[in-house]
């Protein structure tokens, strides 16, 4: 068999080691290896696929477990495709008739997803997006761990000052609050030293965080973004977007972003009766940032809060609104990646299907039923324009 082949790496990452199975375009076992993630372990694996010069890379979590070992290769020169680990559990499932779990089955699995499927995100290197993505990961931890001190915070000034609790508590407040009590026994004091320390703590986690937000500001705006333009979307959320989406060329339309940020409703329709339900699939991170544009819009004067009003005229739930409101962001962001990427490029805007510079969360088809289904081609802009006053889609959130 010819050594100028193309072939799959699939590749199941791990902390300490990777495995490795190589096929041909046609799903046949070529070679199988197991390496460390040290630099020996990682020398040993390039000189094992050198046999193999037409290679691609398909590595299970490129942003997650292995995005170590993918940045690596990318550095180096090679092709990788990243393949969700949704798909690979389904090749295991369907080729195995079981989804029992080993190491070289995942690296098959993972092979044979990359063999199958076209359009998996290939990536590239790119300094400045990874710079993007760690500062966002980054302002997530800080985030959470806000969270946190600020409800262990709250536990021990509701035990010193029962009845005063305060519902959004900043750190000033909280040295206001514990300036009041001077406890004298021994758990009181106890209790309150704690609280300073608390206190202290948020106050480096506040100050880290707004350090990194504007970090995070200054890194989107470099990289041409107008995402923070879009009413509800902050430098955090424009960052974890251009992070998370990398090439916006990757999803062909709106719909299949739409798909992807999980905006798009299941079709569960069966015989005479026509319905949709929500779906949980989809990135995450992206639905939960929608999510929180749109009670952000929902919450002002904006076409969002207009766009949301006429769904609960038409007969929606509150819930079934705001989905439609969600996917309407969707198709927002997306039309706004496609512009950024046009200008950068220096493309006509209208050369790419769905693109349009007059992104509007109200935008909507003539035609849309009670779950708001995706439809194909670009959507038309429907509204008239905003009496004056009313704060639009493109004005960041103070």
């Amino acid at each position: 068999m010819s050594k100028t082949q193309a072939v799959i790496i699939g590749v199941d990452p791990h902390k300490m080691s990777v495995t490795i199975e190589v096929v041909d375009t046609h799903e046949q076992l070529l070679g199988t290896g197991r390496f460390a993630t040290d630099r020996a372990g990682y020398a040993a694996l390039q000189r094992y696929v050198k046999q193999w010069p037409q290679r691609t890379w398909a590595v299970e979590g490129a942003n997650g477990a292995g995005r170590s070992l993918a940045q690596r290769l990318v550095a180096a020169g090679e092709r990788v495709v990243d393949v969700p680990a949704k798909l690979a559990a389904r090749v295991r499932l369907f080729d195995t008739g079981h989804n029992r779990k080993t190491d070289a089955l995942d690296a098959h699995s993972i092979a044979v997803v990359a063999v199958r499927t076209e359009g998996l995100r290939v990536l590239v290197e790119d300094g400045e997006l990874e710079a993007v993505r760690m500062l966002t990961d980054r302002r997530d931890e800080l985030a959470h761990q806000r969270v946190q001190t600020v409800n262990r915070l709250q536990r021990l000034l509701s035990e010193l000052l029962p009845g005063q609790r305060k519902r959004d508590l900043s750190a000033a407040q909280a040295k206001t609050m514990l300036a009041t009590v001077r406890p004298r026994d021994i758990a009181g004091k106890t209790r309150r030293r704690m609280a300073a320390e608390e206190v202290a703590d948020l106050v480096a986690v506040d100050a880290k965080l707004k350090k990194i937000k504007a970090e995070l500001t200054a890194a989107v705006t470099a990289r041409g973004s107008h995402l923070m333009d879009i009413y509800g979307i902050g430098p955090a959320g424009a960052a974890r977007v251009l992070a998370d989406v990398g090439d916006v060329a990757r999803f062909a339309d709106r719909n299949r972003f739409a798909s992807w940020t999980g905006t798009a409703p299941l079709d569960v329709s069966s015989g005479e009766q026509t319905r949709h339900r929500l779906s949980r699939a989809g990135n995450r991170r992206m639905n939960h940032l929608l999510h929180v544009a749109a009670i952000v819009q929902i919450r002002h004067d904006t076409e969002g809060r207009a766009y949301y009003r006429r769904k609960l005229a038409a007969g929606k739930t509150p819930m079934e609104a705001l989905r439609c409101l969600k996917r309407r962001l969707s198709d927002v962001v997306y039309r706004q990646l496609i512009a950024d990427a046009q200008q950068h490029d220096g493309a006509d805007p209208g050369g790419h299907c769905g693109a349009t510079l007059q992104s509007s969360a109200a935008d909507s088809h003539p035609l849309i039923d009670t779950s708001d289904q995706p439809l194909p081609g670009p959507a038309n802009p429907t509204l008239r324009r905003p009496p004056a006053g009313r704060k639009t889609l493109f004005k960041a959130v103070p």
